[in-house]
């Protein structure tokens, strides 16, 4: 807990307060009594100390009929120093501590509020060293190992641990941010410029004010920061790509030829983008996740820059969150589908429409491959497994897995088909403006649905059809639509030949390069997954023989080296042990990490849990929480 120096207006005060949560459980905030329309923060980085500090001020309007005296919003791990209401101190008490949702902060505001009247709470701030939001780099994990670097990752419930907030999807705000650093800062919000130099104290480096808006109502999830040795090249009309000095070039080279025509692509489907400037910043490899699609500035990962421009379609994807995710947000962690599923349909219309349809349902058919991954690693009967998942008193973290993307999307591809194409593409940009800057429920999105084919009696009566309550609650596997094979027949085929290698022992067969000429880095990512799912495993012989002939132990294309591992792994290849422990001193991103550090552990549980300790403070704080878990298990 972390309490108000002891003052008369600082005491304790009533913690009774009746949280009701009308569509989110993840939250302790009582949002159903105030809703924050807008927030100012006002933090200084502080590389040495690895803070934040400042203050954020809130601006909220009560929804209640009654009169409402007391506002309660989301804190964890963080060290709350003063509140007032306006310019009038008022009492305060950060609240006993409920995992993993925190500690709430109850104020007191002196006076009863009525329906529709607003406050603005000015909070005083320091983030501490249990922040879940943020990670910080030394200089030496860094490009160029000359300056130190931080960025914040607030999704699900992490943004609780860098200010006060209502904490939860269902709210949206617009922010105003200024941000003091001694380094470039980049913000979820439009740059409106960077002035006031401040001298530093003791011969440290001064620092500048870095200022940015955004106007476009936002969860709290989307709040990011970023501060570093940065650098920025154009990537298109209306995008710039920001990275280290060392790497611009090489990311300004992979992104430069797509960003804009998968701009336009989705601007097809939907409607005109929103946010005036789409921009990406690579990150440092710690990163978790692939991207976050932080509006203006989506955060990437550098796993995405191979040297072969095979792996940026990440950004399709995260370019399709400015509609699904960012305009229009899940109410609840629980429908995380309705952002990741329809992003990953939006991302596939736009390859689609970038490279032929055949790319959809290639691309689909690997996605199907990571939802069984994820389905056989819970259980087909696991709550996870559902696409409206129950995660009362549950951490949103723990049920992160491939299930609302791909279980999601083909959710979305059994509705178009079902409506055909033409029907279906008239109902996209509907949906998008109807609920455009709100949040969504799973029966809204079914009533509009229902409710836009209502006079068209074949659809309608199809729709009326559906069995909802199986899609929605039921676990385990969707029934598998009928994809196009064409792009994956070849890779099957020659994982077939593999096989059969493997039950000969490897006699008489001599793989070649030529065996894969031609193809796209995917369709070697589709083979090495086929042969993960040889019943028996090949011998570490033929594994050895495969990275050599196809040079896949060589590639720096971490989707194919990765996949290359775990295969070497599954053999009890000893020859790929030590470039796996390698890859996972250099590689942070979830995706590859977790399902690495479960295959090691299964060979030498030793080795796993010394490159994880070894590495522990190279992984961003979410990262490390999940890898403890597969490693050692529930703490």
């Amino acid at each position: 807990m972390h309490r108000a120096p002891a003052a008369k207006l600082h005491r304790p005060i009533a913690t009774d307060v009746t949280i009701n949560q009308p569509r989110d459980s993840n939250t302790l905030s009582n949002y159903n009594n105030w809703r924050t329309v807008h927030t100012t923060a006002n933090l200084e980085i502080d590389f040495e100390a690895r803070r934040v500090w400042g203050g954020v001020v809130l601006r909220l309007r009560s929804l209640t009929e009654g009169e409402t005296e007391r506002v309660v919003l989301d804190t964890s791990h963080l060290d709350v120093k003063d509140v007032k209401v306006g310019t009038k101190a008022v009492k305060w008490d950060v609240t006993q501590r409920l995992e993993p949702y925190g500690s709430p902060l109850s104020i007191e505001l002196g006076e009863k509020i009525g329906k529709d009247q607003e406050v603005e709470i000015d909070i005083t701030l320091s983030t501490t060293k249990d922040c879940t939001a943020l990670q910080w780099l030394t200089p030496a994990q860094t490009g160029n190992k000359k300056h130190p670097y931080m960025f914040s990752q607030c999704q699900a419930i992490h943004a609780r641990s860098l200010f006060p907030c209502q904490d939860t999807p269902d709210v949206k705000s617009t922010f105003t941010f200024n941000i003091r650093s001694p380094l470039p800062v980049l913000a979820s919000g439009l740059p409106t410029g960077s002035r006031d130099f401040k001298a530093g104290k003791n011969g440290a480096p001064g620092s500048l004010l870095y200022t940015f808006n955004q106007t476009i109502p936002i969860p709290s999830y989307l709040f990011a920061l970023a501060s570093g040795d940065l650098a920025c090249a154009s990537i298109g009309p209306r995008s710039t790509v920001w990275t280290g000095p060392e790497e611009l070039n090489a990311c300004q080279w992979e992104l430069e030829g797509s960003t804009e025509a998968f701009i336009q692509a989705a601007e097809r489907i939907v409607y005109p983008y929103a946010w005036t400037t789409y921009n990406v910043l690579v990150l440092p490899p710690s990163f978790p996740y692939g991207g976050m699609e932080n509006p203006v500035f989506t955060f990437a990962t550098p796993t995405i820059i191979s040297g072969d421009r095979e792996n940026i379609d990440v950004i399709a994807h995260e370019l399709a969150h400015s509609w699904s995710g960012n305009l229009v947000s899940c109410c609840s962690w629980s429908e995380f589908y309705l952002n990741e599923g329809w992003t990953v349909y939006l991302e596939r219309r736009i390859q689609a429409a970038i490279h032929g349809e055949p790319h959809r349902d290639f691309s689909a058919i690997i996605g199907w491959k990571a939802l069984q991954d994820s389905i056989e690693r819970f259980g087909e009967d696991h709550e996870f497994t559902k696409l409206i998942v129950d995660l009362r008193g549950k951490d949103p973290d723990d049920a992160f897995s491939s299930v609302p993307y791909e279980k999601g999307f083909v959710f979305l591809y059994h509705l178009e088909k079902l409506l055909g194409i033409d029907k279906w593409d008239k109902f996209i940009p509907h949906y998008f403006t109807t609920f455009k800057e709100k949040s969504v429920d799973s029966y809204e999105f079914k009533t509009t649905l229902l409710d836009f084919f209502a006079s068209d009696a074949e659809a309608s009566k199809r729709l009326q059809e559906l069995d909802w309550d199986t899609w929605f609650y039921s676990p385990g596997y969707p029934p598998k639509p009928d994809f196009d094979t064409s792009m994956v027949d070849v890779c099957y085929a020659l994982a077939d030949r593999w096989e059969a290698a493997g039950e000969n022992k490897g006699e008489g067969f001599a793989p070649k390069k030529e065996d894969i000429d031609g193809w796209l880095a995917n369709q070697s990512v589709v083979f090495l997954e086929r042969v993960q799912n040889f019943t028996s495993p090949l011998s570490p012989t033929l594994v050895e023989s495969m990275g050599k002939a196809y040079g896949y132990a060589a590639s720096q294309n971490v989707e194919l080296v990765s996949r290359y591992f775990a295969v070497g792994l599954k053999a009890r290849a000893e020859s790929v042990y030590r470039p796996t422990v390698e890859l996972l001193g250099k590689v942070g991103r979830m995706k590859f990490v977790r399902p690495l550090y479960r295959g090691l552990k299964e060979c030498d549980e030793k080795l796993a849990n010394s490159t994880f300790e070894k590495n522990r403070d190279f992984y961003h704080p979410i990262c490390r929480a999940m890898v403890e878990k597969d490693l050692y298990g529930e703490t």
